[in-house]
């Protein structure tokens, strides 16, 4: 049983986190090209960053805990899928908290997104009217 505890953990992240999209329908997964946007170019560089250090003796990996499928350059699958899930779940927890907080995080909501707590809508008119000198 050793060897899925890597692709465990990778599970039960993605279980944890369901809930954010199916309960509070952060729409993460219905967006997805906005997903693929904030998860390709950090799955490049640090897959990259994996291969580079395993070739170069820095990076090992426990056969004991992973399936023992390595796809080439020598990085177990997990690994891989690490830097899909974890980033996914990231955005996920990123888009549970602007809704219910009504956090804008730097950007406005979209036109279809409520305008989230009282209290958050009332500090960005704060926030607008003292940018205006009202």
């Amino acid at each position: 049983m050793g060897h899925l505890t890597y692709l465990s953990l990778l599970v039960g992240c993605l279980v944890v986190t369901a809930p954010l999209e199916l309960l509070l329908g952060v729409r993460v997964y219905a967006r997805w090209r906005r997903l693929l946007l904030a998860v390709v170019p950090e799955f490049v560089v640090f897959v990259a960053w994996v291969l580079y250090a395993i070739a170069a003796g820095h990076w090992d990996y426990s056969a004991t805990r992973t399936l023992g499928v390595r796809l080439p350059g020598g990085i177990p699958v997990e690994e891989v899928l690490f830097f899909l899930v974890v980033p996914v779940c990231a955005v996920l927890a990123l888009e549970a908290v602007r809704k219910v907080t009504g956090w804008d995080a730097g950007y406005p909501a979209a036109p279809d997104d409520s305008g989230g707590s009282i209290a958050a809508r009332d500090e960005r008119g704060a926030d607008r009217r003292a940018e205006s000198g009202q």
